[in-house]
């Protein structure tokens, strides 16, 4: 056996571990820093909701890296674009996971949580969504998935309250765009409505679509007290301007999906008067005085789910530090056990990762500004 130096061995040594360990900008090994991901739809026709995403997360990094990080190391955020895509999600999800990520932030659409969720469960890697509500998403059961936001069947009842005690319509037509979050909404709240309310017509429309003149035609034939909606402000704000322009009358309503400045800039004069289900106005919550002045000098008014993703960030980031592990398995112990205090009030999970308790409120149109107009 040839002989072999001491110092070629420890030099041998050294660079494997050099290589095994790579090295980060600036020099910054990679054991420095604990990455977290986010995704959602950062570019495409739901981008509004994605860049509130994505600002709100780096708002909640960018404040702790200041306080000296999480485990003394600072974090980095890596951003994911899914384009409201369920294929795309499972590419990122993967890619995520690859690029080692001990939490992730998101994804935004139940539709794109809902397959990516099982990417993340399989690696133990938890994962807080901000904005997914349909009840799929926790009813599988993983312990490392969690939501901040409410649940659909939650946000369909509180609607089919509001329609049958409060506006007392006597008929409803219900449109959905047959995705996971829309589909799911119009189901729940045809739930709550039936056997009280005579719905017209239920059925679905094309997300991306432009023109639903044929659908509301339909729809004008029913003579609905109200027309309901399951999906995203896109195709809301279509939907209102077409059936005004049909001589539709009746008064509008959606979910969460729905409730954003680019619905009205869709619809313009014709959002008048338009409902949504959605938590409450962030503006009259105390605790969320301190996000809303920061946001609204990084980046300017918060969106809808600004807060909801600073939050979510919040959460993944205390579970860590309660933790004191990067370990998956008992960032998602610490977090169910969590009584988080923030931007949003108290917050804790039940042992499926819902929020025990119900956000749901109504907001209206009312000159041209969304205002909330139950408690």
């Amino acid at each position: 056996m040839p002989k072999v130096s001491y110092w070629k061995v420890i030099s041998v040594l050294m660079l494997t571990a050099f290589v095994f360990l790579g090295c980060k900008k600036g020099g910054e090994s990679i054991s420095d820093v604990i990455k977290i991901g986010t995704a959602g739809p950062m570019t495409g026709d739901q981008s509004a909701f994605g860049q509130d995403q994505q600002n709100g997360v780096r708002m909640a990094v960018e404040e702790w890296n200041l306080k000296g990080g999480v485990l003394g190391k600072k974090i980095e955020l890596l951003v994911g674009d899914d384009q409201h895509d369920p294929k795309q999600a499972v590419s990122i999800a993967n890619k995520m996971v690859n690029d080692g990520i001990a939490g992730m932030i998101g994804h935004f659409n139940s539709s794109c949580s809902i397959p990516a969720s099982r990417i993340y469960n399989e690696q133990k890697i938890p994962m807080v969504t901000h904005g997914s509500t349909n009840p799929q998403l926790t009813e599988q059961n993983f312990k490392g998935v969690f939501r901040v936001c409410g649940r659909d069947d939650q946000q369909g009842k509180k609607a089919a309250e509001f329609v049958i005690n409060d506006i007392k319509a006597k008929s409803v037509a219900i449109l959905h765009d047959k995705t996971t979050y829309g589909q799911g909404l119009a189901d729940e709240f045809r739930k709550g409505v039936e056997g009280q309310v005579k719905v017209t017509y239920h059925g679905g429309i094309t997300q991306g679509d432009k023109d639903f003149s044929a659908v509301l035609t339909n729809v004008k034939t029913g003579n609905p007290d109200l027309i309901y909606f399951g999906g995203i402000y896109t195709e809301g704000g279509l939907i209102v301007k077409q059936a005004r322009a049909l001589g539709i009358k009746a008064p509008f309503m959606g979910g969460d999906g729905v409730i954003s400045d680019e619905f009205l800039n869709i619809a313009g004069g014709d959002a008048e008067g338009a409902y949504v289900t959605f938590s409450p106005d962030v503006n009259n919550i105390p605790s969320a005085k301190g996000f809303v002045d920061t946001y609204t000098k990084k980046y300017g008014k918060p969106g809808p789910y600004s807060v909801y993703a600073y939050v979510a960030a919040n959460v993944l980031l205390q579970g860590i530090k309660d933790s004191n592990s990067t370990e998956g398995e008992r960032i998602s112990e610490a977090v169910h056990k969590m009584k988080y205090e923030g931007a949003l009030g108290n917050i804790e999970f039940d042992d499926k990762g819902d929020v025990k308790a119900s956000p749901y409120v109504i907001w209206q149109v009312k000159k041209g500004k969304w205002e909330q107009i139950t408690k």
